[in-house]
């Protein structure tokens, strides 16, 4: 009995510190699509609500932003499926727009408050439109003695091929770059945007991965390449979702790589964060070559990840498609250290027959994975919490004793037996 109750303690005592040691993160960059005043499509907020609540990013990054309204607009729809979501404050383009009207296009970023803190925002001006920095650091149980941070950038180069339509792009870049060449070289940054380049060779992108810079870039996809019209590139093409015009946006079908999420090269092996090898994706490209050239909603696009609904909600937003990537942190999150155990409880006896009621309190709802692990400290199964009285099945459970913890929120373990 003794050597049994050891090898018990020593198996939660292993187990459970690994649950919690490790934190990921979820990112989503997306053309918006001159987000609110394009209307060709009635009601694009229902197909963008339809996309978060599909992808439910941790950070949500967007360019083609036209006004306050907007930004407020999707908050308020962010925060229908999370009511932790916050965003930056909206500021309009300052820089000089001689080359045409741009302060109708603006870049912005949300987050998930509980897991990030916005330490500040700044722009960075450039001949055409600003470059957008938002600095967030992670809510951690470690953040007061060894905090991270988080060096978001958000951009929209100038559209268009030709060669001064490049040497604009360049230009652009040149100053990112040198306002980058302040920064510590370990930084953890993240630049996401719409580029508009459309072969891995134009200036502005070779510019980004210069190994003479203080903070090189690199590809996550790993999928650097002339993108254009190559159907070798279909997996990370990103725009047109369209065939069809009057719709607002292009209409040239799949063929391009314009959207990108970035990272600075240290981030692909800091073990204090990094981004998830293979992670990278375009939310709604199902890689089927087929597709290329064609609208996102067409059978030609159709495939096992994503299905009709959420390809036609995709093309009747926006021209583009969201790239996502995922973060991970070796940190854990304070979200409910203290409070834990009076927003997740079990509802009436913890020794059950064939169901357990657990009572979550409205804030986690659709915000958390419960994980159940038995005596060994092995999962056997995850639970949404998708509402606020969870009912989880346990008639083919063995008898004996089980935990209840989650990989997100650090607090001690809710306990329960089964007895049939």
């Amino acid at each position: 009995m003794i050597k049994k109750l050891f090898l018990f303690v020593f198996a939660c005592s292993i187990s459970i510190p690994y649950l919690f040691g490790q934190t990921d993160f979820k990112l989503m960059f997306y053309n918006v699509l001159n987000f609110p005043s394009v209307d060709a499509i009635p009601n694009r907020l229902e197909s963008l609500e339809l996309i978060l609540d599909d992808y439910r990013p941790d950070i949500f990054m967007v360019c083609e932003l036209n006004n306050e309204e907007g930004a407020t607009t999707i908050l308020n729809s962010l925060q229908a499926i999370n009511p932790n979501y916050e965003r930056a404050a909206f500021e309009l383009n300052t820089s000089d727009d001689t080359i045409g009207n741009q302060n109708d296009l603006q870049q912005l970023i949300y987050f998930d408050s509980t897991k990030f803190v916005l330490e500040s925002q700044a722009t960075v001006t450039s001949i055409y439109r600003d470059f957008n920095h938002y600095q967030l650091k992670i809510n951690s149980i470690e953040q007061a003695t060894t905090p991270i941070i988080i060096d978001l950038i958000v951009c929209h180069l100038k559209a268009s091929s030709g060669s001064s339509n490049q040497a604009s792009r360049l230009e652009m870049v040149e100053d990112l770059v040198i306002y980058l060449d302040d920064f510590p070289a370990d930084s953890n940054v993240v630049l996401a945007g719409d580029f508009n380049v459309y072969t891995d060779s134009e200036p502005a992108f070779q510019r980004l991965i210069d190994t003479d810079n203080t903070i090189i870039f690199i590809d996550p996809a790993d999928r650097i390449g002339s993108w254009h019209n190559n159907t070798n590139y279909v997996a990370v093409m990103t725009q047109s979702t369209r065939t069809q015009t009057g719709l607002g946006g292009a209409s040239g079908g799949f063929d391009d790589r314009f959207d990108f999420i970035m990272t600075s090269e240290n981030m692909s092996t800091n073990p204090e964060l990094s981004f998830i090898a293979g992670s990278y994706d375009v939310f709604g490209n199902n890689e089927n070559t087929d597709c290329y050239n064609q609208s996102i909603n067409s059978t030609d696009c159709a495939g096992p990840e994503f299905s009709f609904t959420v390809r036609n909600a995709l093309y009747n937003f926006s021209d583009h498609l969201p790239v996502t990537l995922e973060l991970q942190t070796n940190q854990s999150l304070s979200i409910t250290e203290i409070n834990a155990l009076q927003m997740l409880t079990i509802s009436g006896s913890n020794v059950i027959d064939n169901v357990l009621k657990i009572r979550a309190h409205e804030s986690l709802q659709n915000n958390l994975e419960l994980l159940i692990f038995n005596s060994l400290g092995q999962v056997l199964k995850t639970v949404d919490v998708d509402n606020t009285l969870i009912s989880l099945d346990a008639s083919q459970m063995s008898n004996g004793i089980y935990y209840i913890t989650s990989s997100k929120f650090q607090f001690k373990p809710l306990k329960f037996v089964v007895t049939h």
